[in-house]
């Protein structure tokens, strides 16, 4: 039935069209600290079915299989990919990755907890630990403070934030950096500024120290880069390009086959 074949084959092309936005999306983000890449899932609509497999012949007999025409496609989601990203070294004192699980928590201005994986921290006129995003306000959860002696800055891979001063070699602790999981990471809501937030999906943030059963450990000096992999990304996107041309192939040939049952009484 050609005008079904167009119906269906639009299907392919809408879906494809959103895992294209998928893909640039990814490959725009290649270069952001914390980001993890998104994969579009799809899943086939309904059938029609003509004959039901089972049913029964006018013989008698029973059908090994039916007759069911698929009515074509759609995305049934987006799934991120938590996987870990490559270690970048800064050498920044400031700079944190976490390797293995677990998002850092920062407050919102609007008084939420949001989370993130993107540890370039820096120091606010209130000597207070925050996030060094284009936006302010995003103050490491619980609050860290840096006196302003300080001449250096140490942290623990379990967490513990020490300095020492040009007076005394000794350091001296001012708190612990604490980080949280989820049972279900695919469920955050990603709200920009590599900020994640917790949904009834993504389950109750758990917090707890770095090193901790469950938890990954803090690495000073280094950033989580994108685990986006620029060559798997290619691929998907000149599989997704031949896909958006087969299904457009196929509503010209459905159209072809329109244009010819019209011409039957010419």
């Amino acid at each position: 039935m050609s005008v079904q074949t167009l119906y269906t084959a639009a299907t392919g092309m809408e879906a494809l069209e959103t895992k294209l936005d998928v893909i640039a999306n990814n490959m725009a983000n290649i270069n952001t600290t914390g980001f993890k890449k998104d994969r579009a899932n799809f899943e086939d609509l309904f059938y029609r079915q003509i004959r039901v497999p089972g049913s029964e012949n006018s013989d008698g007999s029973i059908t090994p299989t039916g007759i069911e025409v698929g009515l074509g496609v759609r995305v049934a989601s987006t799934q991120s990919d938590h996987d870990q990203g490559a270690f970048e070294t800064t050498e920044n004192a400031l700079d944190f990755a976490i390797e293995g699980s677990g998002f850092f928590q920062v407050a919102h201005p609007s008084g939420q907890t949001v989370y993130t994986r993107a540890g370039n921290f820096g120091i606010n006129a209130n000597n207070e630990l925050v996030l060094g995003s284009a936006n302010t306000g995003y103050r490491i959860e619980p609050s860290i403070s840096i006196p302003e002696e300080a001449t250096e800055v140490v942290v623990s891979a379990d967490g513990n934030v020490q300095y020492r001063t040009s007076d005394s070699p000794d350091l001296s602790s001012v708190g612990t950096i604490q980080i949280a999981t989820f049972i279900n990471p695919d469920g955050l809501l990603k709200m920009g500024d590599n900020l994640f937030a917790e949904t009834a999906a993504s389950g109750t943030a758990t917090p707890g120290n770095p090193g901790d059963p469950g938890y990954g450990s803090l690495r000073q000096g280094f950033l989580e880069a994108s685990n986006v992999e620029p060559v798997t990304e290619l691929i998907d996107l000149i599989n997704t390009q031949r896909g958006f041309e087969l299904n457009s192939q196929v509503v010209q040939a459905g159209d072809e086959i329109m244009q010819v049952v019209a011409n039957i009484r010419r």
